[in-house]
């Protein structure tokens, strides 16, 4: 199969029908083989109705149904395991990205090699300041901090590579920076296309003013987790190791600074007097706490966890 095209949505009944036919006729009109995984993340409108139709006039359109509402990283994750195709391309159901861009993200991936192909909406129709300025900041900080030279991490179309989608877990919220991801289970061809961005045509949008706090979070989470997951004694162990050398060093210097006074018979007040003894003692306590993190870091990394599983209340295949 050439492309699996994964659609997470919730309460997006108005859309389906527009969007899934545009994505068949782009389809045919290439001849490309094809499979469309919905993800119904919980709707309370008739967004699943809407779905048992479509499934029933196109066998190319899959769904999977979560018995409540867990978020888009969890739609992600779920839409990935299902997929069969060479391809991944992911996109929103508002409508606001188009199919027409599957044909040039496809032929980036099996032609020019990429990995991972991000969209960036350059002319975004979203609201200056509480979407576009909050939007570009985020990006900003990611490119520095990663490495990684996209200008939009959050742009719901993207192009993976089969592999890639197999290889890395989504959960929280953690599909703002999967090129991040990416990147760091060793998928190094990261590439971007400038891509058309369109107003909404139905409904509103299901990002609240939350985004603003959740987004720098995500990106400390998602740069933690790559680096640290697997090793967080190397994190919390050396930051501890520093504070606490930095503790008792500072606590000998007071109390040689105390032995020499005393030695020459200089009036010095007591060790426990100064302030710098509960410092350099606050230090070498917070150094100890932290080195005991990431010890019990340690030990929790090593067991399964099953942070992605979710309750699925029905399939169509």
């Amino acid at each position: 199969m050439n492309i699996s095209v994964v659609i997470p949505l919730f309460n997006e009944e108005e859309s389906l029908p527009e969007l899934t036919g545009w994505i068949a006729k782009v389809m045919n009109e290439h001849q490309f083989s094809y499979e469309i995984v919905l993800i119904d993340d919980g709707s309370n409108d008739g967004s699943w109705e809407v779905i048992e139709r479509l499934h029933a006039d196109n066998s190319c359109i899959k769904a999977i149904k979560f018995r409540r509402n867990y978020g888009k990283s969890a739609a992600l994750y779920a839409g990935f395991a299902a997929t069969k195709g060479k391809v991944v391309i992911t996109m929103d159901a508002d409508l606001q990205d188009s199919p027409d861009e599957i044909p040039e993200l496809y032929r980036m991936i099996t032609e020019e090699g990429f990995d991972l192909v991000s969209g960036w909406k350059k002319k975004r129709y979203d609201p200056v300041l509480s979407k576009n300025i909050p939007s570009k900041f985020y990006n900003w900080i990611a490119r520095r901090a990663t490495g990684i030279k996209i200008h939009d991490f959050n742009c719901g179309l993207k192009a993976y590579r089969s592999q890639v989608v197999k290889s890395i877990e989504v959960y929280g919220e953690m599909h703002r920076y999967i090129p991040i991801l990416a990147k760091w289970a060793g998928f190094k061809k990261i590439g971007e296309k400038v891509v058309q961005h369109q107003e909404r045509k139905y409904g509103v949008t299901k990002f609240g003013i939350e985004r603003f706090i959740r987004g720098p979070l995500d990106l400390l989470s998602v740069i933690f987790i790559s680096r640290f997951s697997k090793r967080p004694m190397h994190f919390f162990g050396v930051l501890g190791t520093i504070v606490f050398l930095i503790g008792f060093i500072a606590t000998v210097v007071v109390g040689v600074n105390k032995l020499i006074a005393v030695a020459n018979q200089v009036a010095a007040p007591r060790v426990t007097d100064t302030p710098y003894f509960y410092l350099a003692l606050t230090a070498m306590i917070i150094g100890t706490q932290l080195f005991l993190s990431g010890f019990i870091g340690e030990l929790l990394s090593r067991n399964s966890s099953e942070r992605n599983k979710y309750l699925i209340e029905e399939e169509l295949d």
